[in-house]
């Protein structure tokens, strides 16, 4: 973090701490630590303080998330497979107390099936994906130019309310 600025959580979930070489045609060369510096430096311009954090584990997410409720932290979210199944993670999103951008590297629109739903959609102030790297970026703009302190969400009760 560079200190000074609005502290925002860059959160990425399972197998994104393979970025480079994780299908490379998908995801693109660049490493989670190329994707960290991006966003450090992205969210420096914007005075923001950016920390980016990766886990593997599904409770380290929800924990975090968790953690950013409780600070008021805004987040950028890319929880990675979670996104299709984690009721877990959506609850945890639901208690947001400040923005909450979900980030996709690829079009998961255009991907498997499976990929084509969010189960975090419902509760996040927006998403961004298709973009590659660039959607990092994007989303820190978003809660760079969004206000401190917003009133927490009115998040539908779970994916079937959309």
């Amino acid at each position: 973090m560079s200190g000074g600025g609005r502290r925002v959580l860059v959160l990425n979930g399972p197998n994104l701490g393979r970025l480079g070489k994780r299908e490379p045609s998908v995801y693109g060369t660049g490493t989670h630590a190329d994707l960290a510096a991006l966003c450090v430096k992205a969210g420096s311009e914007l005075g923001l303080d950016v920390e980016v954090k990766q886990t593997e584990y599904e409770g380290e997410l929800v924990t975090w998330i968790h953690q950013a409720c409780d600070d008021r932290t805004p987040v950028v979210l890319n929880a990675g497979a979670l996104t299709h199944y984690s009721y877990a993670l959506l609850d945890a999103v639901k208690m947001r107390t400040a923005p909450l951008v979900e980030v996709h590297i690829s079009n998961i629109a255009a991907r498997e099936g499976f990929r084509h739903d969010s189960v975090i959609t419902p509760a996040a102030t927006g998403i961004i994906a298709g973009f590659g790297f660039g959607g990092y970026v994007l989303a820190l703009q978003a809660i760079a130019s969004s206000p401190a302190a917003p009133a927490a969400p009115d998040a539908p009760a779970g994916p079937d309310a959309r």
